[in-house]
């Protein structure tokens, strides 16, 4: 099984050599790990399964703002997409602050969106404390989850995020209940406010993203402890593998350390002592200031080396093709989640979606299909890329027919049809090691979840905007459904190409014979 593309890790691990010393940590694929699946399973609960859920609260704005289904829908557009192209530049924050501080921060920012939320005047308020804030809380808490498992993982590292994006499922199904409880009882301002309370359950999921402590056993590449090394050595070497940057910001540390032997030596220890007190808090602070200019210098190249330096990715043809994808895909996922609680009230059909709300069915059935897709996928004798397409498929053929139907028991056919085929997520690590290779996966998925965030982001206020012309949702998952055969024919591109090189080496082979 592999992880999805919700829960994919971005490596902001400084050198390959640093990862050789984690390997025989205790922690590692053991002991506190587990904590690390099960506070990334309630990130994942939180973040992921409320904004699947905001179907709920798009019904409740619609009638209390009166505005356009296309206007309105761009509230849960923003916080979904801010989330996911947020992505890559919130990995500046995790080499500057840390993975705990990071999340601990986005779900302070997260919370406070939700609670400032309950007090809307209008749907572009929405738009900045709903919409922004939440959005780039939920960034800020969501990433640095995903991050701490694949560090705390090496050989099972596919299944612990496997385990944790499970989390997005049951996430769905509570939050849809939960939320329809809290805007019945309590009103939708109140049940703002009670899940802006909720969210502060990130601060404590990222309270035990406990980094992973230096080994003090841990052998380098000639087996001799690293800690032994002389304080020369070790800055040499470590000055090399950062080249001039980093030989520059070994030398100012250096220097600073200096600096401070020198004046704790030159401090008397008479009288004086005292008076020179105020001076020696303000080389410590100095010092202390220098210290975080450095790191976030760092921290900022270390972010611009791993994401701008993979410009040579866009001379993949094919990477760009699955960019193209990424563009269209993931908004024919998203637009039943938006917009199914208003197609189950036109159809009528409240009552039995109350008892088994529809988008529930398409988040748990998603689980299984998660787990199948990524099982049969790893078979030796099935080809990831066949298995890929036909579940890519299979989902734009349930948006295509779910306008068709009219009835509670069809809809839930074709929703399970939604949620089963989009487990194809799972796949997607796989396919873009194929086209990239493994050193630039991290990098490439960077990219990938930005055209996914783009997707989220438009997708639900053009089917609202299509609706508000038309009068009808038919049109909005028709042109979607077209919109996603486009992205489909561009991952044709790569069997076309093999069959193609394929056919023209057999005919030159042919030819030399």
């Amino acid at each position: 099984m592999y992880t999805s593309h919700e829960d994919i890790g971005y490596d902001f691990e400084d050198d390959p050599k640093d990862k050789k010393t984690l390997k025989p940590h205790p922690d590692i694929d053991g002991g506190w790990a587990w904590m690390m699946v099960l506070s990334s399973f309630f990130v994942h609960i939180l973040i992921m399964g409320s904004q699947m859920a905001l179907g709920i609260l798009n019904v409740e704005w619609l009638e209390e703002f009166h505005q356009s289904r296309g206007l309105t829908a761009w509230v849960s557009s923003l916080s979904m997409g801010i989330t996911l192209i947020v992505g890559p530049f919130i990995g500046l924050f995790i080499n500057t602050c840390g993975c705990r501080r990071t999340a601990i921060i986005g779900g302070l920012v997260n919370s406070l969106g939700w609670v400032l939320s309950a007090y809307a005047a209008n749907v572009h308020y929405l738009f900045i404390t709903f919409g922004v804030t939440a959005g780039f809380g939920s960034g800020m808490a969501y990433l640095p989850a995903v991050v701490m498992v694949g560090r705390y993982f090496q050989k099972r590292r596919a299944l612990a995020q496997g385990l944790s994006t499970t989390g997005t499922g049951f996430g769905t199904f509570l939050m849809t209940v939960l939320l329809k409880y809290l805007c019945a009882e309590y009103g939708w301002r109140n049940a703002m406010f009670i899940q802006g309370a909720v969210s502060l359950n990130l601060c404590v999921c990222g309270a035990l993203m406990r980094p992973l402590a230096p080994q003090k056993e841990g052998q380098d590449a000639v087996g001799r402890d690293p800690q032994a090394l002389p304080a020369h050595a070790a800055t040499a070497e470590c000055a090399k593998s950062r080249g001039p940057r980093g030989r520059a910001a070994e030398t100012e540390d250096t220097r600073a350390r200096e600096e401070e032997a020198v004046g704790d030596l030159a401090a008397p220890a008479g009288p004086e002592k005292a008076g020179r007190a105020k001076d020696m808090c303000a080389f410590r602070l100095l010092k202390t200031v220098s210290q975080l200019t450095l790191r976030v210098r760092k921290g900022f190249w270390d972010w611009y080396a791993g994401y701008f330096g993979a410009a040579s990715l866009f001379t993949n043809r094919m990477f760009v093709a699955f960019i193209f994808w990424a563009l269209f895909a993931y908004s024919s996922f998203v637009i039943p989640f938006i917009h199914l609680p208003e197609i189950v009230n036109l159809y009528n059909l409240s009552e039995q979606n109350d008892v088994f709300p529809l988008t529930s069915i398409i988040a748990i059935v998603h689980i299984f299909g998660k787990v199948i897709l990524g099982i049969v996928a790893d078979l030796p004798c099935i080809s990831v890329w066949n298995v890929f397409l036909m579940a890519n498929f299979t989902l734009v053929l349930s948006i295509f027919i779910l306008p068709l139907m009219h009835t509670y028991a069809s809809l839930a056919v074709v929703c399970a049809l939604i949620g089963f085929s989009s487990g194809y997520f799972s796949l997607m690590p796989v396919v873009t090691e194929d086209l990239v290779g493994i050193e630039h996966l991290a990098n490439a998925y960077g990219i990938i979840i930005c055209a996914n965030g783009i997707s989220a982001l438009l997708g639900p206020p053009f089917a609202g905007w299509i609706y508000d012309i038309t009068q009808k949702y038919d049109y909005s998952f028709y042109i979607c459904g077209l919109l996603y055969l486009v992205g489909i024919f561009f991952l044709l591109i790569q069997p076309c190409i093999r069959i193609i090189e394929q056919s023209r080496k057999k005919y030159m082979g042919g030819a030399r014979v």
